[in-house]
């Protein structure tokens, strides 16, 4: 799944001009245009928003937690995909750190996944309901250094498709690249995203660009 290959839906300024850049992922069964409902309500105007389309609604078959080889080829090449797609930012003298990834439960897990596995610094993560890919005892090793990226995971507890443990072992293991983790879990609150996710997220988007500016980049 090529970077050409992607429908992508795009909201804000275009991305040289904006202050940062968020790839948003949708969940499974969802559209490019349903997750782009959260922009405003996220309320940055001045970042470029571009939401991929997978192709035939999902990013990957089986769950999450199934083994790597249940979801190929599909989950390599939604992978590969998205880390075009930051590529052709920074091809587009974006800069790396002014790209953050973001998503809703499958999304979400896509979106975790690809900082992992890139393993540099970042514009952020902001996860709702997902975390890293792979079976029970089974997570890939990562390696990189993810240089103070803030990543913020939430996710309600309990919830059907992804379990607690797994959301607080990704944040930990991203904390331990690097990555400077905020984790909330909030009890029967049901497979959503909640108002409070919702202030947790703008305020990580709020730092996003802003020390790429600061420090003399456009």
């Amino acid at each position: 799944m090529a970077e050409r290959a992607l429908r992508v839906r795009r909201l804000g300024p275009e991305p040289r001009q904006a202050r940062g850049t968020v790839i948003l992922l949708h969940g499974r069964g969802a559209t490019a245009e349903s997750i782009l409902s959260l922009v405003p309500l996220l309320d940055q105007p001045d970042l470029a928003w571009l939401a991929p389309q997978a192709p035939g609604g999902s990013w990957y078959p089986q769950s999450f937690l199934a083994p790597f080889a249940a979801n190929e080829p599909f989950l390599s090449s939604s992978l590969e995909g998205v880390a075009e797609l930051a590529a052709g930012l920074e091809a587009q003298e974006v800069p790396p750190e002014s790209i953050a990834f973001a998503g809703f439960s499958q999304g979400a897990c896509l979106a975790t996944e690809v900082l992992a596995r890139g393993g540099r610094r970042r514009g952020g993560l902001v996860a709702f309901t997902g975390g890293l890919i792979g079976p029970p005892g089974g997570l890939r090793s990562y390696s990189g250094d993810l240089a103070g990226t803030p990543a913020f995971l939430g996710a309600g507890d309990p919830d059907p498709h992804v379990p607690r443990a797994r959301v607080e072992e990704s944040a930990a293991l991203l904390a331990a690249l690097g990555a400077q983790v905020t984790l909330r879990i909030y009890p029967g609150i049901g497979h959503t995203v909640t108002d409070e996710e919702l202030a947790e997220a703008r305020g990580l988007l709020a730092g996003l660009g802003v020390s790429v500016r600061a420090g003399g980049r456009t």
